[in-house]
């Protein structure tokens, strides 16, 4: 795998800007190089820690981004910053910032999705809104909308996890009847073929990150730019 692009780095963190198509972890059924098989040379993990350990296992990858999700992957690079990473995802100190493209003009323009989110019986890849499922809260604010030339609407929505289900964002958005640009899953079979005519992934970016250093106590906030299949869509002036 060629080099990922780095956004911040030192003796604890390693920053990662994920281009979409990359799988994170390794997995039997994946056959190509992930993002894990980087982060494992790149930190020299085998030489750090017992094999035992989640450090090792996950080769300080410390949370996870859908294969076609782009944007911020933190990555510990000591098994002491793993662990106070991990905790702080737990315990929701980190705060992530996430933009998206979606169907349809949303409204009200800012607001907040509270919708329990579950996996579902009939389809152990597919998440739903589930009674009884995880607790999950997304505050979103829309940054613009526009029409292509067919009539066809979209919005470009800012996105605020407040919990880190597995796909709570496009779950979410589907709950308000606005499934991601290029949602497979989601957005439906007939618009999902139609989306991948010319969109082809899911058009969600993890933007901004911001917590606390857990070495020096800081507060560290990192950007990754938006990418340019997302910048060749939205307009400019909604950017």
């Amino acid at each position: 795998m060629e080099e990922l692009p780095i956004l911040f780095e030192d003796e604890s963190l390693l920053i990662l800007d994920k281009p979409p198509g990359i799988v994170v972890n390794r997995a039997p059924s994946v056959k190509v190089e992930t993002v894990q098989d980087f982060t494992q040379k790149k930190i020299h993990v085998l030489d750090t820690t017992s094999k035992d350990s989640d450090f090792f296992v996950r080769s300080g990858i410390v949370h996870r981004i859908d294969k076609e999700t782009s944007g911020i992957l933190v990555v510990a690079k000591t098994e002491e910053a793993f662990i106070a990473m991990q905790n702080a995802f737990k315990e929701r100190s980190v705060k992530k910032t996430y933009c998206a493209i979606v169907h349809g003009i949303m409204v009200p323009r800012e607001g907040e999705i509270h919708a329990p989110v579950g996996r579902m019986t009939w389809n152990r890849e597919h998440f739903g809104i589930v009674p009884g499922g995880k607790d999950a809260v997304t505050r979103y604010t829309v940054q613009g909308n526009w029409f292509l030339s067919h009539g066809e609407k979209f919005s470009f929505v800012l996105l605020y996890p407040q919990t880190g289900r597995t796909h709570q964002i496009r779950v979410h958005l589907k709950y308000l009847n606005h499934p991601i640009l290029g949602d497979y899953l989601y957005a439906g079979r007939k618009t999902a073929r139609d989306d991948r005519l010319w969109a082809p992934r899911v058009m969600l970016h993890a933007k901004e990150i911001s917590f606390t250093h857990p070495k020096t106590g800081a507060i560290l906030t990192i950007h990754a730019p938006m990418p340019r299949d997302m910048m060749e869509i939205v307009p400019i002036n909604i950017v």
